[in-house]
């Protein structure tokens, strides 16, 4: 096997290791999710034991210290996935990526312990939020480990990339105004937690306008990468996080006034996780653009000119 042969299988091994993370960083954002929409939030009362007795749920607490314990279990899960994807990164030899693994291997206890947190206050709804937001924050990161395995491009500069940073950080906006929506209806993860105390139509409305706000950035970002003849995969993505917002307002719209269903609400966080994602992919493409190839027409000229 050639250097060249066994750097591009580490780079695959990478890739793989990448893609696990993503995808369950996005599972526990559904998983969680399930925790609070069933009601056992407070399945198991402390942290991180079960119980004052117990590190695991007993028949007293049923299926609900059974569902909570169950997305406990799950950091497990995903601080395997977090070691594997770092020896992947180091084995690369590269120094980028070795520092995106590691930032993403200490966010999975940093996430136990919010999680823990979370229980202690008895499900505080900010805390709740922050939960949710570092997950989000992890996919990112996690895009971005994907998106750094492929050959290194210079970051362009200029209004189209100033647009796309402005994408970027509104659908974060639009991610937050969220979960102070959540945290004021009826989805607590437990009957006896107290919400955050707003109004849930003034903030659902805040809501709604963010998103409008998000999609009309994007069809504009869309536009002008069109109009600027951008690299082809900037503006594929870009449509293709049109669609995915659409989809998700479309879910956001008929939950709302289907009162909140909890199969309805758990597509929903799905959907947020997934755009994180693509916002984030967005971004990394417009800033990082595929080098232009040289056009055909430009070369024959030449071609004429040693054919005389």
């Amino acid at each position: 096997m050639t250097l060249e042969t066994l750097q591009d299988t580490r780079l695959r091994q990478a890739r793989w290791a990448g893609w696990a993370s993503l995808v369950a960083n996005i599972l526990i954002v559904v998983t969680g999710g399930a925790v609070r929409l069933t009601g056992s939030g407070l399945g198991c009362p402390t942290w991180p034991r079960c119980t004052d007795e117990s590190f695991t749920p007993h028949g007293e607490l049923g299926l609900h210290g059974v569902i909570e314990f169950g997305n406990r279990l799950l950091t497990f899960v995903l601080v395997a996935i977090a070691v594997l994807t770092f020896l992947a990164a180091w084995r690369t030899g590269r120094r980028e990526l070795r520092r995106l693994a590691l930032v993403l291997a200490l966010g999975i206890p940093l996430q136990a312990v919010i999680g823990g947190i979370t229980v202690l206050v008895d499900l505080n709804p900010w805390a709740v939020a922050l939960h949710l937001m570092l997950s989000m924050v992890l996919v990112s990161l996690s895009v971005r480990f994907l998106q750094q395995l492929d050959r290194p491009v210079p970051a362009a500069r200029g209004p189209l990339v100033a647009l796309a940073w402005g994408v970027f950080a509104v659908g974060y906006v639009v991610l937050y105004l969220g979960t102070i929506v959540t945290g004021s209806g009826p989805h607590a993860g437990d009957a006896d937690v107290a919400r955050n105390g707003l109004d849930p139509v003034q903030w659902s409305q805040l809501h709604a306008d963010s998103v409008f706000l998000y999609i009309g950035m994007t069809i504009g970002l869309g536009a002008a990468l069109h109009a600027s003849r951008a690299d082809r995969a900037a503006i594929r993505a870009t449509w293709l996080l049109l669609g995915l917002q659409l989809a998700q307002g479309a879910v956001g719209f008929v939950q709302y006034f289907t009162g909140l269903p909890e199969v309805l609400v758990g597509v929903h966080l799905l959907g947020a996780g997934v755009l994180a994602a693509s916002t984030t992919w967005v971004l990394l493409r417009v800033r990082h653009p595929e080098p232009a190839q040289p056009r055909a027409a430009s070369v024959e000229p030449e071609l004429a000119t040693s054919l005389r």
